[in-house]
């Protein structure tokens, strides 16, 4: 029996209020039917949504050729021709329009594949539209974000350095803090091998942080679904297309 390969592509764009635009980028992506959009998460505080699209991934088939490029190009292109940079406000940072593309290997398909499908995408931005974005190809990563209850960003500071990696704190896990509104900040983690640390180990671990430094903190929440929730999704959806 054939293994099972699937590629995905997490596409960030700084907009999430303007509903005619993200219409225009989601009707882009449904003219390709062999990839199929798997999740949305609208952050309406920061202004920013963020796609889940899935394809799946043939051993022969070259990056120019995987649906999953054609897609993610034909979204890109829309959110450029539709948005407008000047007039966005929101406190994530960005780069541009479309400021952050992640293509990762899903089930058991090779992460040296995948980064072609990447590469390839670069050559057709680069040659065919304009614009700054950060493009690029790894292994499943998390993204959990914690609110903390406070203004003291010397403080958040502390807490996310202490709860890293490179800090001391937990293997496999980066993060950062934003400004989330005007009493909340986050501490927002990238889990690299959220299989061996995942949201529940960095929860308690903000939370015993937060308590030396006297702030109260909320409940964390992921910006996407899990690998496998995304892999049963897409099944889903495709023996439904």
């Amino acid at each position: 029996m054939l293994k099972l390969m699937l590629t995905c592509c997490k596409v960030y764009i700084s907009e999430s209020q303007n509903k005619a635009a993200l219409e225009s980028i989601e009707q882009a992506a449904r003219l390709f039917s062999a990839a199929i959009i798997v999740n949305k998460f609208e952050d309406v505080t920061y202004n920013r949504v963020g796609y889940t699209v899935v394809s799946k991934l043939a051993p022969t088939l070259s990056s120019d050729s995987c649906p999953l490029k054609s897609t993610v190009f034909a979204m890109i292109k829309a959110a450029f021709e539709n948005i407008e940079p000047g007039m966005h406000s929101g406190s994530h940072p960005r780069l541009g329009v479309v400021d952050h593309i992640c293509f990762h290997p899903l089930a058991s398909a090779p992460l040296d594949q995948v980064a072609g499908i990447a590469k390839s995408v670069v050559g057709d931005i680069g040659s065919g539209l304009q614009g700054v974005i950060v493009i690029g190809s790894t292994r499943w990563v998390d993204n959990y974000n914690i609110p903390v209850f406070s203004t003291n960003i010397a403080a958040v500071r502390r807490i996310a350095k202490q709860v890293s990696e490179r800090g001391g704190g937990l293997a496999s896990v980066q993060a950062m803090v934003l400004i989330r509104g005007e009493d909340i900040t986050e501490v927002e983690c990238n889990l690299l091998k959220p299989s061996k640390i995942g949201g529940d180990k960095v929860q308690v671990e903000v939370d015993e942080l937060a308590a030396v430094e006297g702030m109260a903190v909320g409940k964390g929440y992921y910006t996407d679904l899990s690998q496998e929730e995304i892999i049963e999704r897409y099944m889903k959806l495709n023996s439904s297309a």
